[in-house]
C-alpha cells in the first residue's frame, strides 16, 4: 500500500515530460472517475513521491472532439504556480492513453467535506473564501478564466488548504470576451444563462458564497 503522506515535488526527477512512461509509477487506489478516464493514487518509483495520475483515453477524447480542450488545459495549468492551485507536474502519452501527473491533495474534494458537515463554521468558510479569492486574483492576473469553479473542483491539501483543480474548461483570454456556454449548470453565472459575453468577472461573490453552504 502506498504511503499517502509522502510529499509531492514541484518537479519529479527533473525529467522533461517526453521522458515519462507508465512504468515510472506504481499505481495505487482510484481517487476519482471522470467522463474521459480515471484518477489514481500513484508513486514515482525512483523518488517515492506520491502523485495523482489522471489517465485519459484518446478514443473517448477524439469521439467527443475535445483534444483541443485537453491541449489547452495542459498548456494553461502547467505554467500556473500558486499555493492554492493544483500543480500539474508533467504529462506523457502512449498509443491509447494520455497521462497527467498532478499534485496529490490527500483530503479530497471540498464537496465531500461539505456533504459531511452540512455547512462550514464561519471561520473555516472565511479561510476557504480567502484562499479561493487569492487563487482567482492570481489567475486573472495571468489572464486565465477557469469557468468551472464548484466544490467538486476545489481540493484540500494535506494541511486543509484549498486548491483549484480541473482546468478542462479554462481559457487564456488576454483581451477578448467569451461567449461559450460551459461549466456546470448549478454554478453558471447569470451572464452565461442570459447568453451574454463573459470575462474574468463571471464568477460572482454570490456564487462563491454558495460554494460553502449546503
Amino acid at each position: 500500500m502506498l504511503n499517502e503522506s509522502s510529499p509531492s515535488p514541484k518537479k519529479i526527477n527533473g525529467l522533461p515530460k517526453s521522458n515519462w512512461c507508465f512504468n515510472d509509477f506504481e499505481i495505487g487506489r482510484p481517487l476519482g472517475r471522470g467522463k474521459f478516464g480515471n484518477v489514481f493514487l500513484a508513486r514515482e518509483r525512483r523518488t517515492k513521491y506520491i502523485v495523482a495520475l489522471k489517465v485519459l483515453f484518446k478514443s473517448q477524447l477524439q469521439k467527443a472532439d475535445v483534444e483541443h480542450q485537453l491541449r489547452r488545459e495542459i498548456e494553461i495549468q502547467s505554467r500556473l504556480q500558486h499555493p492554492h492551485i493544483l500543480n500539474l507536474l508533467g504529462w506523457f502519452y502512449d498509443d491509447r492513453k494520455i497521462y497527467l501527473i498532478l499534485e496529490y491533495a490527500p483530503r479530497g474534494e471540498l464537496y465531500k467535506e461539505l456533504q459531511l458537515y452540512g455547512k462550514f463554521p464561519e471561520n473555516r468558510a472565511a479561510k476557504y473564501i480567502r484562499q479561493l479569492a487569492e487563487a482567482l486574483i492570481f489567475l486573472h492576473k495571468e489572464k486565465v478564466i477557469h469557468r468551472d469553479i464548484k466544490p467538486e473542483n476545489l481540493l484540500l491539501g494535506i494541511n486543509g488548504d484549498l486548491k483549484i483543480a480541473d482546468f478542462g474548461w479554462s481559457v487564456h483570454a488576454p483581451s477578448s470576451r467569451r461567449t461559450t456556454l460551459c461549466g456546470t449548470l448549478d454554478y453558471l453565472p447569470p451572464e452565461m444563462i442570459e447568453g451574454k459575453a463573459h470575462d474574468d468577472k463571471a464568477l460572482s461573490w454570490l456564487k462563491i458564497m454558495r460554494l460553502f453552504t449546503n
